[in-house]
Parts: structure tokens; C-alpha cells; sequence
């Protein structure tokens, strides 16, 4: 459980994304309620059907471990024409990827997953329990960070007849 950190996003065609939408957060706890309601908006848009809870969970933890693990500590300022986090959704026909950009270059580590009445250090098990893959990979060229990702498959659409 757990191998695909350090993973590379599965060979997906980016032109033939169907829909795409992204949002700048802030560098505070109560960005990761916006993130959920800017999915769930999205995803609504977008008639996920059964994958909606999934990925509103998963994008609550991804955008939760970015806050508490990957922003510089309180006291740096970013300018908010730069925001620490931005949260991406990418639907095609039979997959979604919800993908969070973060300015560390720290991998993602597993929190302790043997006290299952802990409040915290579940997020990725989460992640790994209901998304179809994941994975994460450093950012290349003028942006730094990493983008910690998760892929849905979707149920094809019944042909019509």
C-alpha cells in the first residue's frame, strides 16, 4: 500500500481533455473548505455521478496535507498573485484527475496507520483507499514545488441508441 509516491501522472492525452478547471488557495486552514465547495461546483457541472464523494474527499485531504505540510510556516507571506496551493480537475470521457500544486519539494510521507482513532496522519491512506491511482512528482522548470495527484475512473456513458 502506498508504493506510488514519487510516481508520474499515468500517460493521459492532454489534448483530449474534456473539461478543465482550477483554483488558487490561500495559506490557511479554511482554504480546504473553498477547495471542496469549488469541486463540488465543478463536479456538479461536470455529472460525475457515482465518483462525487470520492474525489470531494480526496481533494479535502490532498489540499489538508499541502496547508499543514507544504506551505512555508505562518510568519513567510506570499504575494497573492502567487498562492502556495492551486487545486486542478481535469475530466475526460472515463477518467478525472484532481491534481494539488504545493511550493515543497518534500515527498509525501504516510502518516502512522496503525492507531486507527488518531485525528490526523490518515490522509493519504485515504487517498490510496478511494482514489484509483495516485501519485506525486517534483515540479520541472520556472515552477517549484511538487503536484501530488489522484485519478478517478469514471463510468463510461451507455450508448445511445
Amino acid at each position: 500500500m502506498l508504493e506510488p509516491l514519487r510516481q508520474g501522472l499515468p500517460p493521459l492525452d492532454l489534448t483530449a481533455v474534456s473539461s478543465a478547471a482550477s483554483c488558487a488557495l490561500p495559506a490557511r486552514l479554511e482554504a480546504v473548505r473553498e477547495a471542496r465547495q469549488f469541486t463540488r461546483g465543478t463536479l456538479g457541472q461536470w455529472d460525475v455521478g457515482e465518483r462525487f464523494d470520492d474525489v470531494c474527499l480526496v481533494v479535502s485531504e490532498l489540499v489538508t496535507n499541502a496547508l499543514r505540510h507544504a506551505v512555508p510556516s505562518p510568519c513567510i507571506r506570499t504575494s497573492e498573485q502567487d498562492p502556495p496551493v492551486r487545486l486542478h480537475l481535469m475530466r475526460w470521457t472515463t477518467r478525472l484527475v484532481c491534481a494539488v500544486r504545493d511550493p515543497s519539494h518534500d515527498s509525501p510521507v504516510a502518516g502512522d496507520s496503525e492507531d486507527f482513532s488518531a485525528e490526523s496522519g490518515r490522509g493519504l491512506f485515504l487517498v490510496d483507499s478511494f482514489a484509483d491511482s495516485w501519485g506525486w512528482h517534483p515540479l520541472a522548470g520556472t515552477l517549484n514545488g511538487k503536484v501530488v495527484w489522484a485519478l478517478f475512473r469514471l463510468p463510461s456513458a451507455p450508448a445511445c441508441t
